[in-house]
């Protein structure tokens, strides 16, 4: 009987050992090679990426398991749409012979496709239906359908990514958009994941905060964010988190990835606003981890620490990640806004409008 039990106990450790080695999903490691590069990074200490004003996110055993419990068995009123969403669809040839100003379509949650001088660039493609490892650790979409499916997507010139969490970088996304993506752009050590699923070294660019880049006639820049990284309970803050801005002759665009409130937003703002339009993250806060996402008043604060002329909230409308019914954030932050005279839009998933459009249709579609 002892014997079967250890060798029960092997079999569980050694397959535990095993599926988190070679799950794909999980993603790369950063190895010593690329940690010794990190090191003369301001934002790189003790072989973890932190943030400019430290969080800790060493939560406790007993910590964690209250969390756990209250996500998945605390029922929350109106926390998920009580039928699947409506999106509007576009076509691929809509996409691809689009040369006119600039426009966004917006996928739900902080996914979208921006096209700009004659580029097609997607922000944070996570296109898939449960934002998690593995389905049944996930809830899944809002919607039952995208407004195009990846296969259908044309060449994208560019992918810019915020951070490694599961509703921002899918393995199945990437896997599916790889071959027809010219660059990806991350944060540093994001490109390890990545390179795990195939994508080609070169065509990858890592950044750091307050790096400056030019892709063709457009300037990226990797901005500071506050919040943290990791796929698995082994690589936590091992990749770097970021904001972006975006920046052609005539616009100047910023987009959140996933930040709690602190100063850097007006440390951005100072050095490269003002914006003409950010995308504000806006979505499954709570008052248990305050530091690493904002609430919607301290959205639109935000927005106008940026020196934004007009936002959107994102983060939203596609997963149940927090304990908030699923339209507080976009019903709170269009208050706030409002208060602070801050322009706001909120166009419905789908809808392609333009940078330069004074009426984008802002009906409470989410009702």
């Amino acid at each position: 009987m002892i014997i079967a039990l250890i060798l029960l106990v092997a079999v569980l450790v050694s397959t535990y050992f095993l599926f988190n080695a070679y799950y794909p999903s999980f993603g790369g490691e950063v190895n010593k090679e690329r940690q010794t590069k990190y090191a003369t990074s301001a934002q790189f200490d003790n072989g973890k990426f932190v943030n400019i004003h430290r969080v800790n996110m060493n939560k406790g055993f007993s910590e964690t398991l209250a969390m756990a419990r209250k996500f998945f068995f605390e029922k929350v009123e109106n926390g998920r749409p009580k039928h699947d969403l409506a999106v509007q669809k576009i076509d691929s040839s809509n996409i691809a012979d689009y040369a006119s100003p600039t426009r966004f379509v917006w996928f739900g949650h902080s996914s979208f496709l921006i096209q700009m001088n004659h580029k097609n660039i997607l922000l944070d493609p996570m296109f898939g239906e449960v934002p998690a490892p593995l389905p049944f650790l996930g809830g899944k979409r809002f919607s039952a359908e995208l407004p195009i499916e990846i296969r259908k997507l044309p060449k994208i010139d560019a992918v810019i990514i915020s951070h490694d969490h599961y509703d921002h970088l899918d393995y199945e996304s990437i896997s599916l958009l790889k071959d027809k993506v010219g660059t990806f752009y991350t944060p540093l050590g994001v490109g390890v994941h990545l390179e795990t699923w195939g994508v080609l070294k070169e065509n990858i660019v890592e950044m750091d905060w307050w790096q400056e880049t030019t892709f063709d006639d457009l300037q990226f820049v990797c901005t500071p964010a506050r919040h943290f990284s990791g796929r698995k309970f082994s690589n936590g803050q091992s990749t770097l988190w970021s904001s972006w801005v975006i920046k052609s002759a005539t616009e100047n665009i910023f987009f959140s990835g996933d930040s709690g409130y602190d100063s850097h937003f007006k440390a951005i703002g100072d050095k490269y606003g003002p914006f003409d339009f950010a995308m504000m993250e806006c979505g499954q806060y709570n008052k248990m981890w305050p530091d690493i996402h904002m609430f919607p008043e301290e959205t639109a604060q935000a927005g106008m620490d940026l020196k934004a002329k007009r936002i959107m909230p994102i983060h939203w409308g596609a997963f149940k990640l927090a304990l908030h019914p699923w339209t507080d954030p976009v019903q709170r932050v269009t208050k706030k806004a409002k208060e602070l005279n801050l322009p706001i839009i909120t166009p419905q998933i789908g809808n392609a409008f333009l940078l330069q459009d004074q009426n984008i249709d802002n009906q409470d579609w989410w009702r």
